[in-house]
């Protein structure tokens, strides 16, 4: 049996940070762990080929090759699933689709031939046996309301892609969040129950990591990290600063959690000992009416920039997702977030139109209301929904917000007030990054694309100068910064343009009506 694993392309949003990306010689953010994943639970005897659109393209030969075609995505990949779609009914090969797409929203794909719905762990075994059984027919749809022990999850196949091709590896400690945002689809797709690796397993695949000395950052892909502070103060955390104290890996780590570590003195140095900096936080709104409404009761009963100074001065670098749009949201959100952004100095803030994904409580209250008006897109500019504030004014104050977010001037102010008020990170486990031949390319190639090419670069010598000056001791942390506001500037025009033209788009829809 020859299976052609396909991931589809991601679109052009701040999650991506092509442009980031692009400069730092990457192609592709992180590696499809689902599918490397799905990979190493297919038979030993069964050929493999993986092919990631987001660093090459197949060719008709790569459709040839294959039996089956397994496709994985998430609700953001749907035009280039379209597209896959075309070309393996082009090749007449039949597909095996899994992954939050098609777990949310399988009734909208007719070419599928099957379904592996939920999580792989529990459904694909039952698939791989009806295919191998000669008197079985293999169903359409594989689903469970189970969820699988992750502790017997294989390691991902590795070997399938070439890591130098991407921004971080990526691997999975834990699945599930106890929390209950209702625009968030994670405990619908995993549980409120974090599960978790044993700490042995987590070790293992980054054994494998280790491997590749250009690697700087790997990502920890949780949904909530931190989601069983206890066993992850007891367990990994230890065992991640006993492993680096012996293997002395040149890599950081970055991680999605909530602000509630801010709570927790103990957590955050085991955190830092462990060699966690950038964290993501959805801090969502900064006003507690609308964290109630949204049901995201963490981010409550505190002042959110304070939280956020302490992770700061521990040493931390967040990154922190915003949206606009909500019920509860008036004309000033625009300048309450701005205000509030600036003044926590968050270097990294992603901003986007409130959307109801299919699989979450917003969606079904929408639905309910008559209040979803089309398929769901993940782009920041766009949303599936009616707003109660009027469009035209939600998108207006948007792109306001954006453009004294995302241009170079302001995101350079912010970078400075960030810089002088960070860390000094205090921990007795150092983390020493190696240069090597691959990273001197790199910051030659980030020099040229920043510092000549740029149409902006004023403001990226302008900032190595500051720091030069002002902060001698962190000029590296204001280079890799710069990166971010590289990447800013080019996504501002990016959703510039996608908020035109779809003001074109309800021009024609108002005339045809």
């Amino acid at each position: 049996m020859k299976i052609l694993l396909i991931y589809p392309k991601l679109p052009d949003t701040l999650y991506a940070f092509k442009n980031l990306l692009n400069a730092s010689g990457y192609k592709a953010p992180y590696p499809p762990l689902g599918l490397l994943t799905v990979s190493a639970m297919l038979p030993k005897h069964y050929e493999r080929k993986l092919i990631d659109l987001n660093v090459k393209m197949p060719t008709a030969k790569d459709f040839e090759w294959c039996d089956y075609i397994f496709l994985s995505a998430m609700s953001t990949q749907e035009i280039s699933v379209r597209w896959v779609l075309e070309q393996a009914k082009k090749h007449n090969k039949k597909i095996v689709a899994g992954g939050p797409l098609f777990t949310h929203d399988h009734q909208r794909f007719e070419e599928i031939d099957h379904f592996i719905l939920n999580e792989a762990e529990i459904t694909l075994p039952r698939f791989i046996e009806d295919l191998e059984d000669p008197g079985k027919t293999p169903l359409r749809k594989y689903a469970t309301p189970e969820f699988a022990d992750i502790t017997k999850s294989p390691i991902p196949d590795f070997d399938l892609v070439d890591l130098s091709d991407y921004g971080y590896p990526i691997v999975q400690y834990s699945r599930g969040c106890p929390y209950m945002c209702d625009f968030c689809d994670v405990t619908a797709l995993f549980g409120r129950r974090p599960r978790t690796k044993i700490s042995g397993r987590v070790i293992e695949e980054l054994e494998h990591i280790r491997k590749h000395r250009f690697v700087q950052t790997v990502l920890f892909a949780d949904d909530n990290l931190i989601g069983n502070k206890k066993i992850l103060k007891k367990d990994l955390l230890p065992r991640l600063i006993e492993w680096r104290k012996e293997k002395d890996p040149g890599f950081f780590f970055m991680t999605q959690l909530t602000i509630t570590l801010a709570d927790d003195e103990e957590l955050m140095d085991l955190m830092i000992d462990a060699g966690f900096r950038y964290i993501f936080i959805g801090i969502e709104s900064p006003d507690e009416e609308t964290l109630l409404h949204t049901q995201k009761t963490q981010n409550t009963r505190r002042d959110q920039i304070e939280s956020l100074e302490i992770l700061r001065r521990k040493g931390f670098i967040p990154f922190a997702g915003f949206i606009v749009g909500f019920d509860t949201d008036t004309d000033t959100v625009f300048e309450r977030q701005l205000k509030f952004i600036n003044d926590a100095a968050i270097t990294m803030p992603i901003v986007n139109i409130l959307k109801a994904p299919p699989g979450t409580d917003l969606f079904l209250k929408m639905k309910n209301e008559g209040r979803i008006n089309k398929d769901f897109a993940f782009l920041e500019s766009e949303t599936n929904l009616e707003t109660v504030m009027p469009i035209e004014q939600l998108n207006a104050g948007f792109e306001w917000l954006i453009e004294h977010l995302y241009l170079p001037e302001y995101t350079v102010e912010r970078i400075k007030n960030f810089i002088s008020d960070y860390g000094p990170v205090k921990t007795s486990v150092k983390i020493r990054q190696r240069a090597s031949p691959t990273l001197i390319l790199r910051l030659l190639r980030i020099f040229y694309k920043l510092g000549i090419q740029w149409e902006h670069r004023k403001y990226f010598w302008g900032l190595l100068n500051w720091a030069r000056k002002n902060k001698p001791n962190r000029i590296d942390l204001a280079f890799a910064l710069s990166l971010t506001m590289y990447q800013w500037a080019h996504s501002y025009y990016t959703i510039k343009n996608q908020l035109s033209h779809a003001d074109v788009e309800r021009v024609l829809m108002k005339k045809s009506a």
